[in-house]
């Protein structure tokens, strides 16, 4: 994996510090769930195999912090619930990414607790696509799983991208420690990580499909390029058009768990953009 450095926007040049002012400007708001309602998303339970049956066995919902900030909180089901397979949560962007377009992803992610299995990104699909398709509804995909795989690997909680393999249970790599050259360390539950996707949604022959991951959080004190040149899932050159995430707390015999994952503060931006629209909003 080829690792590059960041131009940050933290440097204290009056000309960088202009220039990053000019650069959050641009950031589109998705959902800082400050509203406190989801009318606009849709939560579907498309692979619901609870014995006994529960129906809409998601837990997808605002919660509120100590300091008075709304975030939303994903899980498969509530707690010693098994058997969601594919707990859908998906949002239209503000604005779809082109095909040729370069577009920066902004999020907050938090880990309620482990085990899970959770996955998050955009999609280039229709709704009734999003929830026929599933996890083949990806382009950009990010991670966050300790499960164990059908082949008996086990994720070990370790921040993931998309890569392509021909393994079919390793689709994913963790990212990398730049200062180590090795795998970043599991994330540690209950810290929020700043998360900026840099999505190259060129055609594949003109080096597009991918995206690159930027992260600030855990053990990365500032913002760190963990990642390049990840691969979008399916590559079908289309305009990006919404977010979404899935969790599964697996089969009923051998459940991974169902801890949930929080989000927050979702944004978007065109051009690579590596400022933080939370301190300019």
């Amino acid at each position: 994996m080829n690792i590059k450095y960041p131009t940050l926007c933290s440097f204290t040049f009056v000309v960088s510090a202009q220039l990053c002012a000019a650069e959050s400007d641009k950031w589109q708001l998705i959902d800082n769930f400050e509203s406190g309602h989801l009318t606009q998303w849709h939560l579907v339970d498309t692979q619901n195999e609870t014995d006994p049956f529960v129906e809409n066995p998601q837990v997808t919902e605002i919660r509120m912090e100590d300091n008075g900030n709304h975030y939303l909180l994903k899980k498969p089901a509530q707690d010693g619930i098994v058997g969601n397979r594919k707990a859908l949560s998906y949002l239209e962007l503000p604005t779809s990414i082109p095909v040729g377009e370069t577009y920066t992803f902004y999020t907050r992610i938090n880990v309620e607790n482990f085990p899970n299995n959770h996955a998050f990104g955009l999609s280039n699909q229709t709704p009734v696509n999003i929830e026929e398709l599933a996890y083949n509804a990806f382009e950009p995909t990010l991670r966050v799983t300790d499960k164990f795989e059908s082949n008996g690997y086990k994720n070990t909680g370790v921040f993931m991208v998309k890569v392509d393999s021909d393994d079919k249970y390793r689709q994913y790599q963790n990212i990398i420690n730049p200062k180590t050259g090795k795998d970043a360390s599991v994330m540690e539950e209950g810290t929020w990580y700043s998360v900026w996707t840099v999505i190259n949604n060129a055609p594949l022959d003109d080096g597009g499909q991918s995206y690159d991951v930027y992260m600030q959080g855990g053990e990365f004190d500032v913002q760190t390029l963990v990642y390049t040149s990840a691969d979008f899932r399916m590559k079908r050159e289309l305009p990006l058009r919404y977010f979404l995430s899935t969790t599964n707390t697996g089969p009923i015999k051998k459940p991974y768990g169902n801890g949930g994952l929080a989000y927050d503060d979702m944004y978007m931006s065109a051009g690579v953009n590596l400022s933080s629209p939370i301190d300019s909003n």
